[in-house]
Formats: structure tokens, sequence, C-alpha cells
């Protein structure tokens, strides 16, 4: 895609952000990822509520400390001139190898060049068997184009 990830926000282009920032958090790598975000950006995240791209910086270092062997999907929901609202679910695994699976709604608001100014995430996590995962691929990575995505229900 050449058309500049920014608003005001076509399908096209919103469905692009969401993979973008799908890949980037798959990276797994806090100096990357923050960098997508505004100096001052807003931060609601389970029960932390914080502000900055240090904080966020911080933030996702402990958090991917803790989730080891981290896989992500993202999906579009909605989208608007400059907010796109999305699903998700991620698998994560803890330092004693207990499975976890996170499902969660995101929304965003972006400023003109595209960074995101405001992060809001209602978040739960399920204890899952290994035999009940469902992302498969290398990590740190991309999920593969060829993956599914999310399933529809409710598990």
């Amino acid at each position: 895609m050449t058309t500049p990830l920014v608003p005001p926000f076509t399908r096209e282009i919103a469905i692009a952000k969401v993979r973008m920032a799908e890949n980037a958090w798959n990276g797994r790598n806090p100096d990357k990822v923050c960098m997508a975000y505004t100096e001052d950006s807003f931060w609601r995240n389970r029960a932390e509520v914080f502000q900055g791209r240090e904080k966020i910086r911080e933030f996702l270092r402990r958090k991917w400390d803790k989730e080891l062997n981290y896989r992500l999907v993202k999906e579009l929901w909605a989208y608007g001139d400059d907010r796109i609202a999305v699903r998700f679910q991620y698998e994560w695994q803890d330092d004693a190898g207990q499975w976890y699976r996170a499902y969660g709604n995101e929304n965003w608001e972006f400023d003109e060049a595209g960074l995101m100014r405001r992060r809001e995430a209602s978040i739960n996590d399920k204890p899952i068997a290994e035999s009940e995962r469902r992302f498969f691929w290398d990590a740190p990575g991309d999920r593969p184009s060829d993956h599914p995505g999310l399933i529809n229900s409710p598990e």
C-alpha cells in the first residue's frame, strides 16, 4: 500500500493500520512499538492508566517480560475519520508454562500525522490448555498472511 496511513481513514487504510499494529506488537520491540504513539499519548490498559511515550515503553517491556511466547491477532471492528476500534485475541505463556488467551477490544484515536494519541483497552485473560492454542507461527514475528484470523465465537 502506498497510501499514507493517516486520517481521515477509509476502510482500506483502517485495515492496513490494524495489521501494521498487529505486526509491530508481534515483533515485541518496545522501542519500535512506542514510536507509533504521540509523545503525550494517553493509555488505559486493563486497570492501568498512564500517559506518555516513555511510560508506554516501560509498560511494553514489563508486558513482554511476563507474557512469554506472545502471539497476537487484531481485526478491524469499526472506524471513523480519526478513530479505529479493534477486537483482538492473543496467546501467551507464563514462566510456569501455563498458557493463556487474552480477549479484548481497543479504541484508538489518531493525530493528523497518524500517530495514536489515545488507546483504551479492555482485556480478559483465560487460562487454556496447550491443546487449545490457535496461534502457531514462529514468534516473535508477523502473523503469516495465510494464517487464519479470529473465529466468530465468544471463545
